[in-house]
């Protein structure tokens, strides 16, 4: 064989196998699919979820207690809810700026279109509300995480306002 074809085989057969397609990033049922509006979502829903902390945690901490995995350590384990509560308000910050920069960056005032989609994203948590068992909205509380796709989008929407804000303010004098 040549070396030219040798090579070839040998990298043939080193090659990585194709990966596997992405899966489609999809909105959350009810959510907005416009991105400031959709961010505004995520803030709202966010927002509902750090709120209730303080209501399910002493029923968190009973389940946690009565469904012990073998060898794992309660303190352990609430110290889960405490990191998750610290990032989501790292989130809020991030969330916050973003809506903020998208509307001084907007020549219309989306504010109000903003404060709708916050209550649309609180309104997630209204699901357990009264009626519900205080163990099914805990569990409900414990199992919900945040929609990897808002941090994304927050992140692009604040980037692209950086610049559309700029733009609008090149004739702005000095």
């Amino acid at each position: 064989m040549t070396p030219l074809l040798l090579a070839f085989a040998l990298f043939a057969q080193g090659a990585a196998p194709a990966a596997a397609p992405a899966a489609p990033d999809r909105l959350p049922a009810g959510a907005p699919a416009d991105d400031y509006q959709f961010v505004a979502w995520c803030y709202g829903a966010l927002r509902g979820y750090l709120e209730m902390h303080d209501e399910v945690m002493p029923e968190v901490t009973r389940i946690e207690t009565q469904f012990r995995r073998p060898g794992s350590n309660l303190a352990d384990d609430m110290k889960v809810y405490a990191d998750m509560r610290a990032d989501g308000r790292s989130k809020l910050t991030q969330f916050q700026a973003a809506l903020t920069a998208a509307e001084k960056a907007s020549l219309r005032p989306i504010n109000v279109v903003g404060a709708q989609a916050v209550q649309l994203g609180r309104a997630v948590w209204t699901v357990h509300a009264s009626n519900t068992t205080k163990a099914a909205k805990a569990q409900a509380w414990m199992s919900w995480t945040l929609p990897a796709r808002c941090e994304t989008v927050a992140k692009d929407l604040e980037a692209r306002s950086a610049l559309m804000g700029s733009a609008f303010r090149a004739d702005a004098p000095k």
